[in-house]
């Protein structure tokens, strides 16, 4: 693990860089983490939240698809984290099947209300769950960072 003090973390606003481990905190917004999650409980799309370098202390990653990059100038390629490491205890996804064995007397469009209203419920409870802290495996060792989360 990076051994950085807090002081010199504050005191980090150098430029950008191939080595992750000048990462400090890292952005996402909720509602990637939640669309990331759903994605890979309804489809298993293979979603991540992307870190793209050039890195710096302060970082942001975005909701993307893995296997999709491009190429990239320098040595550095972007760091993926799996949306399931950035969630602390995440709920089971609730599945149409399940709403319609569970309310297998109503008709479609009360079963469909009934789900739509138990995904609901779900993506409030991971919203609220998002971790504060997270470990990124580098090459050259893991980096505890700050987890900011957006929205």
């Amino acid at each position: 693990m990076a051994d950085r003090s807090d002081a010199e973390n504050d005191d980090y606003t150098g430029g950008e860089t191939d080595d992750p481990q000048v990462i400090r905190s890292v952005a996402v917004t909720v509602d990637d983490v939640i669309a990331a999650l759903e994605a890979n409980r309804s489809a298993d799309r293979g979603a991540v939240l992307r870190i793209t370098p050039p890195f710096a202390g302060r970082m942001r990653a975005r909701i993307h698809v893995a296997g999709g990059e491009g190429t990239y100038d320098g040595e550095a390629e972007p760091i993926h984290l799996d949306p399931d490491s950035l969630v602390g205890n995440v709920p089971d996804y609730p599945t149409a099947d399940e709403t319609a064995s569970q309310d297998s007397a109503d008709n479609i469009e009360t079963r469909r209300q009934r789900h739509t209203e138990r995904v609901e419920a779900w993506r409030e409870a991971v919203r609220g769950r998002l971790k504060s802290n997270i470990s990124l495996a580098t090459e050259s060792g893991s980096v505890d960072v700050r987890l900011l989360s957006l929205g």
